[in-house]
């Protein structure tokens, strides 16, 4: 890395980091690897899949929790080898590998590990999908024949599309429910993005709950919101449906119950839903 450097000071530098948070070493690893090339490197990577192995959805969907605490463990080290060494430099993280499958409950779930990202932004600069064709991928080729979106496509294309500007933490109220590895679940996943070069502000939500609809209700203050640009969701669907075999069963559907009032907006979250809603500001 130093000789890198040397060559080329512009380049910037990701040092690998624990393929998950539950390898025997993880921690040391990292804190021993920065101790290193603290002065040399730009980002300490993370590398992460997901699955529903146990056919357990409330616990699967519950997993995007574990992300966040992945995340913050990580960033927690950067920031203690930082101060150790003394430096002035902050390391920022690179989620160089993660992914799930590709049936409709692995769509939810992919849209909880964006919003996850997004939540994680400050210091998460770079977070790379694998793999992007065919396998587990979100868009898929047949040979001489079709090329088609799975279900995962969806809530990776919003995010990829509309999740940009500035990422606005909202301060959530929702019940929780208490799954097999996690202790205190929000059944609401949510996350709003503000883009000022295009005057929108974009909130997406996932309900986790399998058979609740929720009243969903986001109350703005500062920018105010003039119109209901685009809603949308891809909700009522069997837990395994695949794009497979009807290459357009699942997919994106209008959002027609969204009620705009003022500075806030009001709409109902089907179960085990992916919801956008695209508003323009004032």
């Amino acid at each position: 890395a130093k000789a890198m450097k040397l060559v080329d000071d512009s380049i910037e530098l990701v040092v690998c980091g624990s393929s998950t948070s539950k390898m025997p070493t993880f921690g040391d690893w990292e804190r021993i690897v920065l101790e290193h090339t603290y002065d040399y490197v730009d980002y300490l990577s993370l590398h992460c899949y997901y699955g529903n192995k146990e056919n357990d959805i409330g616990n699967y969907l519950a997993q995007s929790l574990d992300m966040d605490r992945f995340i913050k463990t990580v960033v927690s080290i950067c920031d203690f080898v930082k101060v150790k060494k003394g430096s002035d430099k902050q390391i920022n993280l690179s989620f160089d590998e993660w992914n799930v499958w590709y049936n409709f409950e692995d769509a939810l779930m992919v849209g909880c590990l964006l919003i996850t990202l997004l939540k994680n932004a400050d210091r998460v600069k770079i977070a790379c999908l694998a793999q992007l064709v065919n396998v587990i991928a979100p868009i898929m080729t047949e040979k001489n024949g079709d090329t088609w979106k799975q279900t995962i496509f969806y809530p990776f294309m919003q995010v990829s599309n509309y999740g940009r500007g500035v990422v606005l933490n909202p301060r959530v109220e929702s019940e929780t429910y208490q799954s097999k590895d996690f202790a205190e679940v929000p059944y609401i996943e949510t996350i709003a993005v503000h883009n000022d070069e295009t005057g929108e502000l974009v909130i997406f939500a996932v309900n986790r709950s399998e058979d609740r609809e929720i009243a969903f209700t986001f109350e703005e203050e500062g920018f105010g919101l003039e119109s209901i640009l685009e809603a949308t969701e891809l909700a009522g669907y069997d837990k395994k449906d695949t794009n497979a075999t009807d290459h357009d069963l699942v997919k994106l559907q209008e959002k027609s119950d969204v009620v705009l009032k003022d500075d806030a907006f009001s709409t109902v979250l089907k179960p085990l839903s992916w919801n956008v809603v695209r508003l323009k500001t004032k």
